[in-house]
C-alpha cells in the first residue's frame, strides 16, 4: 500500500521511485505546523473601517438592521417569500453568488457548526444555524487563491476541511483555530470530500478516485486503492462498460455510507463507480437506466438513490450495491433533482433546480412536492441531517434553508 507523507509547509516534497500514482512522498526533514487562527468579524458596523472585502459585505448587509434599532424602526422586510412548511430561510451575511458545498457540527457541541461554499467563504454558527457570521483563516488569505471549500467534517473537537486549489485544515479546538496541513502537488487530482473517522484520523477523497487515510493528524496518509480510477478503466473497458472509453478521469459526485463505502458518478454521467474498503480499485458499473446519472447516494437502509438528468429517481432493489433499480414516480416539473438526504429509515428529503423540494414519508415508494419552495430563485444543491431534528439544504446564490420539523 502506497503511503503520502507529508512535509512541512516550508519544505518541498520528493516523490518515490514508485509507478504506482498513488507514489510515496517524503519531507525532507521534520518539522511542526503553524497554527492559524479564525479571527471573528464583528456583527455590528462599528470600530474601525473593514478591511476585507468579506468583511465590508457583512458590514454592509447589518447596516440596514443597525439603523433601524437605533431609530425606534422595524427592520425591513427580508423577503416576501411564503413561510415553508416545514422549511425556514436562513439569511446569510455574504455575496449572492455564493454556492454553499457543505455544513458540519462540532460533535461535543451541535449548537456549534460551520458553513464552507465557493469565493473562500466559511462561516459559524453557535445557535444551532439559526444565524451565522463569517470567519476568516489567515493561512487561506495569505495566497492569491480564491479557495473553493468543498468539504468539512468533525469528530468530537477535531474537524477537518478541503478545498480547492489543494488545501487541508485541522482543528484540535472545535475550531477555535485551525493548522493548514501541507499537501504534496503530486496529489492525483482536487479533494471533494473528507471524513473525521476518529481521534488524529481521517479519510480523504479526490476527484480522481484516489483514497487516502491517516492516524497522525494528517502527517502521513496511507492510500487505500492501488492505482488511479482512469487506470481501472484502462484494464476493464474490454469487460462491457459503457461509456468508460469516454472518461475524463474525475468524479462528478462521490457520496460516502455510514459504513465506510462510496459511490461515485462519472462525469458524463454515463456509468457509476462504487468501492468497499478492502478492496483494492474501484469497481465499475453500467448504468440501468437510459438517461445519464445525476447523482448517487446512500439510503437509510443500506440502499443507493439514483438521481438522473430531467429529473428522475430511482432506488435499488434491496440493499447494497447493485445495478438493479425502479423508477419512482416524482413531481419535479421537469427540473433536475440534485441531490436526496435521509432524516430516516422512512422520511427523507430531495431538492433540485429552480428551487424543488420533495418529500417521501414512506422509504421514497412516493413523493409530494412542497410547493412553498417552488417561490425560492435558487437551484437547491445538497440535503445534509446533522441528526434526526437538524436538518439544511444548500443551494447556489446563499441560499440556506433550516428544518423545523
Amino acid at each position: 500500500m502506497a503511503t503520502l507523507q507529508l512535509a512541512h509547509l516550508n519544505q518541498s516534497l520528493l516523490p518515490s521511485s514508485s509507478a504506482s500514482p498513488f507514489a510515496a512522498y517524503t519531507r525532507k526533514t521534520p518539522g511542526r505546523h503553524s497554527s492559524r487562527f479564525l479571527l471573528p468579524i464583528a456583527s455590528l458596523p462599528s470600530g474601525p473601517a473593514p478591511t476585507t472585502r468579506r468583511e465590508f459585505i457583512f458590514e454592509t448587509a447589518a447596516a440596514p438592521l443597525a439603523l433601524a434599532a437605533l431609530a425606534g424602526a422595524p427592520a425591513p422586510a427580508r423577503s416576501e417569500e411564503p413561510a415553508l412548511s416545514e422549511w425556514e430561510r436562513v439569511y446569510l451575511p455574504i455575496d449572492p453568488g455564493v454556492v454553499l458545498l457543505d455544513i458540519a457540527f462540532v460533535s461535543d457541541d451541535m449548537n456549534h457548526g460551520f458553513l464552507l461554499g465557493t469565493r473562500q467563504t466559511i462561516l459559524e454558527t453557535k445557535d444551532g444555524g439559526n444565524t451565522w457570521v463569517p470567519r476568516s483563516i489567515s493561512s487561506a488569505e495569505d495566497e492569491d487563491f480564491n479557495y473553493r471549500f468543498n468539504s468539512i467534517s468533525f469528530k468530537g473537537k477535531e474537524g477537518w476541511i478541503v478545498g480547492k486549489p489543494a488545501i487541508l485544515l485541522y482543528t484540535s479546538d472545535a475550531g477555535e483555530s485551525w493548522e493548514r496541513i501541507p499537501l504534496s502537488a503530486e496529489l492525483p487530482g482536487d479533494m471533494v470530500y473528507i471524513k473525521a473517522t476518529g481521534e488524529k484520523s481521517a479519510e480523504m477523497v479526490t476527484d480522481q478516485g484516489a483514497i487516502y487515510v491517516t492516524s497522525n493528524r494528517g502527517y502521513n496518509w496511507k492510500a487505500a486503492v492501488q492505482e488511479t480510477v482512469s487506470a481501472t478503466l484502462n484494464r476493464t473497458v474490454s469487460s462491457g462498460i459503457s461509456g468508460a472509453s469516454y472518461y475524463t478521469g474525475t468524479f462528478n459526485t462521490v457520496n460516502r455510507s455510514l459504513d465506510g463505502k462510496y459511490v461515485a458518478v462519472s462525469s458524463r454521467g454515463n456509468f457509476y463507480l462504487t468501492w468497499e474498503p478492502g478492496q483494492a480499485f474501484w469497481q465499475p458499473h453500467n448504468r440501468a437506466v437510459a438517461r445519464r446519472i445525476q447523482n448517487m447516494g446512500w439510503r437509510s437502509d443500506g440502499g443507493l438513490w439514483l438521481l438522473v438528468r430531467g429529473g428522475g429517481l430511482y432506488l435499488s432493489k434491496g440493499t447494497g450495491i447493485t445495478e438493479d433499480f425502479e423508477e419512482v414516480p416524482v413531481q419535479s416539473r421537469g427540473f433536475g433533482i440534485l441531490d436526496v438526504g435521509y432524516r430516516s429509515k422512512d422520511e427523507a428529503w430531495a431538492a433540485g433546480g429552480s428551487g424543488i423540494l420533495l418529500r417521501t414519508t414512506n422509504g421514497g415508494k412516493t413523493w409530494t412536492r412542497d410547493k412553498a419552495a417552488d417561490n425560492i430563485a435558487a437551484n437547491l444543491y445538497s440535503v445534509k441531517f446533522v441528526t434526526d431534528e437538524k436538518g439544511f439544504v444548500l443551494g447556489n446564490d446563499g441560499v440556506l434553508l433550516r428544518y423545523l420539523g
